[in-house]
């Protein structure tokens, strides 16, 4: 990467961020057939969902209905005629895996808590701004759109924003490094003059009851 400054020092390659994998191929158009077909089946999906008026939940439902009727006529015929039954893999979760499924789900969520704490009590004034905006985004684009759409347009984000800023990483990591120093000296200024005053505010009034 030569000694041009990245964003969050990092020194891997995008690439090798998004794992080095095929998913990593996908994303930044290293397998450009494979991407754009999974974008053009993902358009076709996009307008049958809103232009045939059936929603996520009704197709999955139709689709599961047909699909058990299928496999449930198989395998009644296939015991009256002698034939063999459906090829079915064996349904079967182990404990195992649903142990590694709830621990990942528990340091997940604890981890989410203890965040959320830290924000409740005035604790971590960086993380309660990028919550607020974060939430403040979810909910202006949410008022635009709707979940199919956005998804779709996640998707169309994901598959082509990774790809254009390895293209032209330097100049990108150029000009939001030098943003970012600029929001730091700003958060400072907004940290002291403002929260940290209305903190100890706070606990002047706590002292006085």
């Amino acid at each position: 990467m030569g000694s041009v400054e990245r964003l969050f020092n990092r020194e891997r390659t995008i690439h090798q961020i998004l794992g080095a994998g095929l998913v990593a191929d996908v994303i930044l158009w290293k397998q450009k057939n494979l991407t754009m077909g999974i974008l053009i089946v993902t358009l076709a999906a996009w307008v049958v969902f809103e232009k045939s008026g059936y929603t996520l939940l009704s197709l999955l439902s139709s689709v599961l209905l047909l699909l058990i009727v299928i496999l449930f006529l198989w395998a009644k015929s296939a015991a009256i005629l002698n034939r063999p039954a459906p090829p079915l893999p064996k349904l079967h979760l182990s404990e195992e895996i649903v142990n590694k499924v709830a621990s990942f789900i528990r340091d997940h969520v604890n981890t989410l808590l203890s965040v959320s704490q830290d924000i409740a009590m005035g604790k971590d004034s960086r993380s309660f701004f990028k919550v607020v905006a974060f939430l403040c985004l979810v909910s202006f684009f949410g008022s635009l759109t709707d979940f199919l759409t956005l998804a779709y347009t996640s998707l169309v984000i994901i598959l082509t924003i990774p790809a254009l800023y390895e293209r032209y990483e330097d100049y990108i990591d150029k000009y939001v490094i030098l943003e970012y120093r600029k929001m730091q000296q700003l958060y400072v200024f907004v940290d002291e003059k403002c929260v940290r005053k209305f903190q100890k505010w706070i606990l002047e009034k706590r002292k006085l009851c």
